[in-house]
């Protein structure tokens, strides 16, 4: 990771991804907030970070699928005296065809991966301009690049961090702030334990589509202070986007046209 100080906020810090951005950018000396909707969890997370890398950690316990609560996250990011990174992670997906699906867990989806994605990035944006310098990370998926049934509004909400990054970079082109929208495949993480993501099997899915959040990670924060938006974790998603069509390629694509995750 480039030499970067300051404080990085996480949504969705208490499990995969995002706990794992925590742990690696606490590793590098960052100050912490994390954001997720579990308080015990934040809490007994805040006192691991804290011990064993000796670096600050605020909590912010909130459901950023409700609206109410992206206000208050807002007003909190606007108070801050500094803010170096922020991660955009929060997020789930849902099994199912859409006129089949609870339809608040839809909208859910969509306030939490599009609304809170575009307000947190917005209450963050003149700090770190008048900073000079800041990192945003949209955490998008490989679903943004191909079309799912049983997954429609995934992959629509991930689609569109990936446009908003892109469109957002060109605007904030140098001014020292760079974003990124990373994009990985399927990951070992609780993002499949969810209830929402019943009947979804992970041995339905080849090993060799997982990859550690340890990895994922790792690559994107290799990124930092690049003018690179779209970050794709895996030689074999990169192909696969890339839209190679060998066998390789083909069988994987297939596959997760039926069952869509980050």
């Amino acid at each position: 990771m480039n030499r970067i100080t300051g404080t990085a906020l996480i949504t969705g810090a208490s499990s995969g991804i995002g706990a794992e951005f925590a742990r690696q950018l606490a590793a590098a000396g960052h100050a912490l907030i994390l954001v997720a909707r579990r308080q015990e969890r934040l809490q007994q997370f805040k006192d691991e970070l804290e011990a064993e890398y000796n670096i600050p950690v605020t909590i912010h316990p909130a459901d950023l699928a409700q609206p109410e609560q992206i206000a208050a996250l807002v007003a909190f990011i606007q108070g801050l005296d500094e803010l170096a990174i922020l991660i955009n992670n929060a997020g789930f997906g849902t099994m199912g065809n859409l006129g089949e699906t609870d339809s608040s867990k839809q909208t859910e989806m969509v306030t939490l991966h599009v609304l809170a994605t575009m307000e947190l990035t917005q209450a963050a944006l003149p700090k770190m301009r008048q900073q000079g310098s800041g990192h945003i990370i949209n955490v998008s998926s490989i679903a943004a690049f191909v079309t799912g049934p049983g997954n429609v509004n995934y992959c629509a909400t991930k689609a569109y961090i990936n446009s908003f990054s892109r469109s957002l970079q060109l605007e904030l082109k140098g001014s020292g702030v760079y974003v990124q929208a990373l994009c990985p495949g399927y990951t070992y993480s609780e993002f499949h334990d969810r209830p929402e993501m019943d009947g979804f099997e992970r041995r339905s899915m080849p090993r060799y589509l997982w990859m550690p959040s340890t990895d994922v990670v790792r690559e994107s924060l290799a990124y930092l202070g690049r003018e690179k938006v779209i970050v794709i974790p895996g030689l074999l998603y990169k192909w696969m986007v890339a839209g190679l069509q060998s066998w390789l390629v083909r069988v994987p694509l297939i596959m997760y046209q039926r069952y869509l995750g980050k």
